[in-house]
């Protein structure tokens, strides 16, 4: 196969930023107002992004009138901070950005924005991005430096070929993360109006007793967190002793796993500890089918570890038992996160402690109430698991095709 031509990234598309929007813009609602927060929560697949700030209608059309606004195959780039996350505009999106912060990528002429997209993810357009990249204190792409930046290019039909292949394996994890996001609401919707808004089955004909918590179903107890579960703490091997540490299999969780994963369960913990390191160090190992829940600095990020493992000290991990089963004890621990995040102290960062954790309140239901919510909570988490571990091996294979693709070893030529 011959060697694609390259080309300079100015010669392919026009490279700006956005014209300056200040505070006194910002309202309560209208068009969203996006900074690389907000691309960055695209970029990671992310549905829903949380957006803060919006800009009155009336500002944007003035804007979009006299400079643009972002359209449809338009791509974005977080260029401050958190560099290379990347959006490609899509049907429907309407939305402004925050100059600096992003890097506008449009009116391209021989190149395919969605190529654009993948190969600034391949190692190839990391490479080149790196080479764009000034500060020490804060790391930036300058648009004269993204400007210079060489790509080499197959015909534009061979690059929507190559985009569309990759865009397929993305769609197919949309799709799932949708399906998730589906069920985890019907959960959630089904644990609150049964446990929080007390309307379970029969509850017409059910009788209404005061308690610490206010008016409560009758047989229903209140109960410290103590006299409900068994909850376990964490710590960390030191990292002075490499046997602690080098060839350990025993997974090992931090915050940083949960917070990056965002999803119910998680199978793999980013470092792992051998059987001496966790003899020698408070860490505590704990069964599978626990719940985690980080309780310092980021409070109240919580799944399910899927085998044997331990965490640091930045945890408390509850572990279910028959009067309250896995999935009602996970969704009472998502329904109380404010309460925790309020119950936490600290100088330097907020932590709710065990022994606090221990005091909170918990509304133990009829046994029989408990194990019905479980009969239909469980096979909801456990497609929630398949479609999160197809998910995974979607994005393997999407993450092994893509630099063979974008380097031109997979011949996608049209016969």
């Amino acid at each position: 196969m011959a060697a694609w031509p390259t080309k300079r990234m100015d010669q392919l598309c026009e490279i700006t930023s956005s014209k300056r929007i200040f505070a006194a813009d910002y309202v309560s609602e209208g068009v969203p107002f996006y900074r690389g927060r907000e691309v960055t929560e695209k970029y990671k697949g992310n549905l829903d992004v949380s957006t803060e700030l919006f800009i009155t209608e009336e500002k944007f059309a003035e804007i979009e009138h006299k400079f643009g606004a972002p359209k449809l195959g338009d791509l974005l780039l977080t260029s401050v901070g958190t560099l290379g996350s990347v959006y490609v505009v899509k049907p429907g999106d309407r939305f402004y950005f925050k100059d600096g912060n992003l890097t506008w990528f449009r009116n391209f002429k021989g190149l395919d924005s969605q190529f654009l997209f993948y190969w600034i993810g391949s190692p190839q357009g990391k490479a080149e991005l790196q080479k764009c990249t000034i500060g020490s204190s804060q790391s930036a792409f300058t648009i004269v430096l993204l400007k210079g930046i060489e790509i080499a290019l197959p015909p534009i039909p061979e690059q929507q070929r190559i985009a569309g292949i990759l865009s397929a394996y993305d769609e197919l994890i949309e799709n799932s993360q949708r399906r998730i996001r589906i069920l985890e609401a019907m959960a959630r919707g089904l644990y609150r109006e049964w446990f929080v808004h007390f309307r379970f089955p029969g509850h017409e004909n059910h009788p209404r007793v005061a308690s610490a918590l206010g008016e409560i179903p009758e047989g229903w107890v209140v109960k410290s967190v103590a006299d409900a579960f068994v909850i376990s703490g964490g710590g960390t091997p030191s990292r002075k002793e490499d046997s602690f540490w080098l060839g350990g299999s025993i997974q090992w969780y931090s915050p940083t796993d949960l917070t990056k994963a965002g999803s119910m369960f998680i199978d793999e913990s980013s470092a792992h500890i051998a059987a001496i390191g966790l003899a020698q160090s408070s860490a505590r190992l704990f069964p599978a089918r626990s719940v985690m829940l980080t309780s310092r600095a980021t409070i109240g990020a919580i799944a399910i570890n899927t085998h044997e493992a331990c965490t640091n000290q930045g945890f408390i991990t509850c572990l279910p038992n028959d009067r309250v089963p896995l999935y009602f004890l996970f969704q009472w621990l998502t329904e109380n996160v404010p309460t925790f995040q309020r119950m936490a102290s600290g100088a330097t960062f907020k932590e709710i402690s065990r022994g606090v954790f221990k005091t909170i309140e918990f509304l133990q239901p009829p046994q029989a109430l408990a194990d019905q919510f479980e009969a239909v909570a469980a096979p909801m988490a456990e497609q929630v698991l398949a479609l999160q571990r197809q998910i995974q091996n979607l994005r393997r294979t999407r993450d092994l095709l893509l630099p063979r693709l974008l380097s031109g070893q997979i011949n996608v030529e049209a016969p």
